[in-house]
């Protein structure tokens, strides 16, 4: 019986581990995605390794700055595995972040990964909301050489408080990150999520609501 109950245990942890990963480990050196498969997996089918080149591994352009004349003055230049094959399985990816002065990266969250940045030029106010303490603001602003992390499926933000431009590079724990823009998602839905419902759930009149869809 005892040694029934120890079996159990560790086959209940090994499930919940399995349970709990975000991507699993890799089984191969590598699995260079192919995007012309027609084949539906949880990530992408691997390329035949035999044609395998460096360039599947290889990515340029963050050097670049990006075009913030845009309504949120900023620009979001993402390095995952749709840009870069052989991030494939990998659990990784990067994005550079360009904000105009006093721009705005707005409200968002990335379901699959947390994120950590490092500012390279500029000053940043940044944070995120818990969901226990429930919707406690966690913020901070950030200058050249700091570093801050988002914890995965919070939303969080980031603004340019100077009058210069600012730059940051960040990581993600994942090789398709996602991300929902919280204002998008809600009031730019495609169908269209009911005014109705919408102004009940914001206390707000149903005129708001139309002319919030209208920006999105």
């Amino acid at each position: 019986m005892a040694k029934q109950v120890v079996h159990f245990c560790f086959l209940a942890s090994a499930l919940f581990c399995l349970a709990s990963a975000f991507e699993p480990k890799p089984l191969q050196d590598y699995c260079v995605a192919d995007p012309t498969s027609p084949v539906y997996v949880n990530g992408m089918v691997c390329k035949d390794p035999e044609v395998v080149q460096a360039n599947d591994f290889y990515y340029s352009g963050l050097h670049l700055m990006g075009n913030t004349s845009n309504p949120f003055g900023s620009k979001v230049t993402p390095v995952t595995v749709a840009q870069l094959p052989g991030l494939n399985t990998l659990g990784i990816s990067m994005v550079r972040i360009d904000y105009a002065p006093w721009g705005i990266n707005p409200p968002h969250t990335h379901p699959r990964a947390t994120e950590i940045m490092t500012v390279l030029e500029g000053s940043l106010e940044v944070g995120f909301v818990t969901s226990y303490p429930e919707n406690r603001l966690i913020t901070k602003v950030l200058y050249k050489g700091d570093v801050f992390v988002f914890p995965v499926g919070l939303v969080h933000f980031q603004r340019n408080v100077g009058n210069t431009c600012a730059v940051v590079i960040g990581a993600l724990s994942s090789q398709n990150p996602g991300a929902i823009s919280i204002g998008n998602a809600v009031f730019g839905s495609n169908p269209k999520i009911s005014s109705d419902f919408l102004a009940k759930a914001f206390q707000v009149d149903t005129k708001l609501v139309d002319q919030l869809k209208a920006k999105f």
